[in-house]
């Protein structure tokens, strides 16, 4: 029984070791990776020169607040374009002005008009249709005009 038992513990201390062989061969390894990363980033900034960078960076900062001005500046005269009172009054003006050149009188015709009148059976009533025969004369003279 003792010899078991001290086989056991020798078995159990040369399993130790070998975890603690893997753990010093695992710390080698990343040791060699973070060694390799440093000779990598020592010829990284070997390469790029401090003072070029932080003059690029300056321009850019300083472009990108030209920019940010001229846009603010855009907007203040687009909203100032769009925004105005008069704008919608002066399109009504023209579009009653154009309306006006083509003949149409849209408010008077407008005014006054009343809902279709049919019977069920979808026939018109005869008194429209007299004003509808009535006024076709005055619609294809005004369509020739143009």
């Amino acid at each position: 029984r003792q010899q078991r038992s001290k086989l056991h513990g020798a078995k159990a201390q040369l399993g130790a070791m070998g975890m603690h062989a893997q753990v010093t061969a695992s710390q080698v390894a990343a040791v060699q990776a973070v060694g390799s990363v440093t000779d990598a980033m020592k010829v990284a900034n070997k390469q790029m020169n401090m003072k070029e960078t932080t003059k690029i960076m300056t321009d850019f900062q300083r472009e990108n607040e030209r920019l940010q001005v001229k846009e603010e500046m855009m907007d203040d005269v687009l909203m100032d374009a769009f925004d105005s009172e008069g704008v919608e009054e002066e399109a009504d003006q023209v579009t009653a002005q154009v309306l006006a050149e083509l003949g149409v009188e849209m408010d008077q015709q407008m005014v006054g008009l009343d809902a279709p009148k049919t019977k069920v059976g979808g026939e018109e009533v005869p008194a429209e249709k007299d004003e509808i025969e009535d006024a076709l004369p005055d619609l294809r003279a005004r369509l020739n005009a143009l």
